[in-house]
């Protein structure tokens, strides 16, 4: 089964720390300029957190004049705006590059206000976490100040594909703080960005080690036991990072996934069904996997109404061609079973 073909990571330029932008061509400094101020946010209103790439472009081009980087909140300014048309793109890890609507910058009022929502997908690597992101471990309570500017500054880095000088700044962040979890989580997806897997499985390691609670390095450090295919790992870790965050829809897609691939039927249905409570933020592909885990224990019907559910939230695509051809067998099968034996 192909199916799991999903779970690879894409490698993206992000990370940035704080919403700093500049204009390519100078700041823009005079009367006929103005600020554009951008939100973004997932299809239910949430904030779509830090370290989102967000250019902004003159309306109607592909001309980017000035790029910006998502803070925790979602958000990003833009100062210095000369007077014209503009639309922006956010594109980033877990979500589905989206273009905005054209807007316009004039005088009559200082800030301009534009609100992007973007999809959010299935398919994303290990995610680092901001210095002052209000997801931490304990152990980053009483980290010095030096560390995290060390951490934000990796980010910057991270964010330019400098991999050499993230690494510095990481160092030294540990350095300064040996028991820093956030710093060795994100030590972690740098290695994964620079295709060292067994650095990547030692930092994630050390920041589990450090806090068993914190959800973000419990939740990397399941995705690389999946892509390694060490799914009883992988089921363990992910459990922990569901029991801690029980509203991260892509915890509980990996957790279902995992747990298929277990054996685990009921609980991977369990896990879909949580995944689906959260409304509009889950992933449609849980649905998927409840149908395939219905299928395994012979359920049929339960199975038919997963897939058809799925269809209704992913329309189009090959996974969606795909499940029209299951449904079709099942339809199939049901209807040869109602004939009874011939």
């Amino acid at each position: 089964m192909q199916y799991q073909r999903w779970l690879a990571p894409v490698i993206v330029s992000l990370l940035i720390t704080g919403a700093r932008a500049q204009l390519r061509n100078g700041s823009g400094t005079g009367v006929n300029v103005g600020d554009v101020h951008v939100r973004v946010v997932l299809a239910n209103g949430r904030s779509a957190g830090p370290y989102l790439t967000v250019r902004l472009m003159e309306g109607g081009t592909s001309t980017v004049l000035a790029t910006g980087y998502t803070n925790d909140v979602g958000e990003v300014q833009f100062n210095g705006i000369p007077i014209g048309n503009y639309h922006v793109e956010v594109s980033g890890d877990g979500i589905q590059t989206t273009v905005s609507e054209d807007f316009q910058v004039d005088n009559r009022k200082m800030t301009q206000s534009e609100w992007v929502t973007v999809r959010q997908l299935e398919e994303s690597g290990p995610r680092p976490v901001s210095a002052h992101s209000t997801t931490v471990s304990t152990t980053d309570l009483n980290v010095p100040d030096k560390a995290r500017k060390e951490v934000d500054k990796a980010n910057e880095a991270m964010a330019e594909q400098n991999w050499k000088k993230s690494l510095e700044h990481l160092n030294r962040a540990i350095a300064l703080a040996p028991q820093y979890a956030t710093a060795y989580n994100n030590l972690g997806v740098l290695y994964a960005k620079m295709n060292d897997i067994p650095h990547e499985e030692e930092a994630l390691k050390k920041a589990v080690s450090l806090d068993e609670h914190f959800a973000p390095a419990l939740l990397n450090y399941g995705k690389l036991c999946v892509l390694q295919k060490n799914f009883p790992q992988a089921e363990d870790l992910l459990q922990k990072a569901v029991s801690v965050d029980p509203n991260n829809s892509e915890s509980l897609m990996l957790l279902a996934d995992a747990e298929y691939m277990n054996r685990h039927f009921d609980t991977a249905i369990a896990s879909a069904r949580q995944a689906h409570s959260l409304g509009q933020d889950h992933p449609p592909f849980v649905h998927y996997i409840a149908a395939r885990a219905y299928e395994q224990e012979n359920h049929p019907q339960q199975a038919l109404a997963e897939f058809q559910t799925f269809l209704k939230e992913e329309p189009k695509g090959k996974r969606a061609d795909y499940v029209r051809g299951d449904i079709a067998k099942i339809e199939e099968f049901l209807q040869q079973a109602q004939k009874g034996p011939q």
